[in-house]
């Protein structure tokens, strides 16, 4: 198919620019609303869609800007809107998530939304606004991780590919990539870098995966086996610094392992933690409470909600995860607390759990999902702090609250990775 000239009008939840040719709806990566830019179709399976690549921006919104990231430029899959101005990338952040919550969700704003169960109230809320984390564009990431290729050489997949691209990305802080182009070793390896709140860094080396599980053949079959090595254990070796990484948020500091889960901003724990207690303030949380951390890792909930001058006192805490690593970090830290790790899945692992009068839910990307949400629902808390890192997800498991009851009473937008589309969502939900 020929190059299409698009009027974009839209903006869509994954970071690409909304047009339409001939009636059908084109999602067009590389491109802001407003612009009128030459495109190449990359996927044209569906009846009702087509995906498109910008080629040439003939008209270019005010609001575009020279790539701040270099290994996005060069096409890494790190920075997708490194080319647009950060409070505009905001903004977008905006519109996505209030798209979702209104088409996946069910949520009206100003009065009303609808689920597929019927009319839910959302007390006027109007859209999330999506707030900085902090003052940075770049220099902001404190965890990376590096894909090493047969010959030794260290860099970032590629956007949608598995090309590797040295050039550095912006995004790290200082001092975090210093001389890891040397630090590769054999083919399939990955290095994992990180740096902790006293300034150290710390690089451990993954093993190559030997995961070989999944029989399909074809497509399905590899993506199966990539699927399975992905999720295997890999032998884990220091290349520099310490096996952990040591953090702290508040008034306390986690020991976590380097190849652990923590996140990326160096802000976001602190702001995501004071934004649960803020918002379980603003519904009127008193007195004793009992809570559910759920997908809870290494304890920073728990620790910001015993921690804080809130009007409640949290007299014993459930955390919930899979992972023995962050668990364990949390047993350390909050060891002087009426806080208990349960190492499980959430939906199996809450079953026996004294019924909470919070719940905090963070869960992983794919959201907490319908059997989640209903487990919660069931325990009928009081108040409930959910997270989301994925718009959709986040979106969808609202409004599977908001269809048992619980209605949305406040929700907060954050730019979780800037120069890119991603967005965190907390909302607080009541009945």
């Amino acid at each position: 198919m020929a190059d299409l000239d698009l009027d974009v009008t839209g903006y869509a939840n994954g970071g690409a620019g909304v047009a339409r040719h001939d009636g059908r709806v084109v999602f067009v990566t590389g491109a802001l609303p407003g612009e009128r830019v030459r495109a190449r179709i990359v996927d044209d399976k569906k009846a009702s869609f087509a995906r498109a690549a910008v080629v040439e921006v003939l008209d270019a919104s005010a609001h575009r800007v020279d790539e701040q990231c270099r290994a996005a430029a060069a096409g890494a899959g790190c920075c997708d809107l490194s080319y647009v101005d950060a409070d505009y990338a905001r903004e977008l952040g905006a519109i996505a998530l209030g798209d979702v919550l209104t088409r996946i969700g069910g949520f009206g704003h100003g009065g009303s939304g609808r689920t597929h169960n019927g009319d839910v109230p959302s007390d006027g809320l109007e859209p999330p606004t999506v707030a900085a984390l902090g003052d940075e564009v770049t220099g902001w990431r404190v965890r990376t991780r590096l894909a090493v290729a047969g010959d030794g050489t260290v860099g970032l997949r590629g956007r949608k590919s598995a090309d590797l691209i040295t050039v550095p990305c912006a995004a790290p802080v200082d001092g975090l990539l210093d001389g890891a182009a040397a630090m590769g070793g054999a083919a399939g390896t990955e290095l994992v870098l990180a740096v902790g709140s006293d300034g150290r860094r710390h690089v451990a080396e993954l093993a190559a995966p030997t995961g070989t599980g999944g029989r399909g053949q074809g497509r399905r079959g590899r993506a199966q086996r990539a699927r399975s090595a992905r999720s295997a254990p890999r032998r884990v070796r220091t290349v520099e610094g310490d096996t952990h990484v040591v953090y702290t948020v508040g008034k306390r500091t986690w020991s976590i392992p380097v190849t652990g889960f923590w996140q990326a901003h160096h802000n976001a724990p602190a702001v995501y933690s004071a934004t649960a207690v803020d918002l379980l303030q603003a519904v009127g949380v008193t007195g004793d409470v009992h809570l559910w951390d759920l997908y809870g890792g290494a304890g920073v909930f728990t620790a910001a909600l015993c921690d804080a001058d809130s009007g409640f006192t949290v007299t014993g805490s459930d955390i919930v995860d899979t992972d023995p690593g962050a668990l364990a970090a949390a047993d350390r830290v909050l060891g002087d607390e009426a806080a208990l790790t349960h190492r499980g899945q959430v939906v199996s692992t809450i079953a026996d759990l004294a019924r909470p009068d919070v719940v905090v839910s963070d869960p992983p990307r794919s959201g907490a999902g319908a059997d989640v949400v209903d487990a919660i629902v069931a325990a009928s808390p009081s108040a409930v702090v959910h997270v989301g890192c994925d718009a959709a997800a986040f979106a969808r498991d609202l409004g599977r609250f908001a269809a048992q009851g619980y209605r949305v009473r406040a929700w907060r937008g954050f730019a979780a990775f800037p120069m890119t589309h991603h967005v965190e969502g907390m909302a607080v939900l009541t009945r």
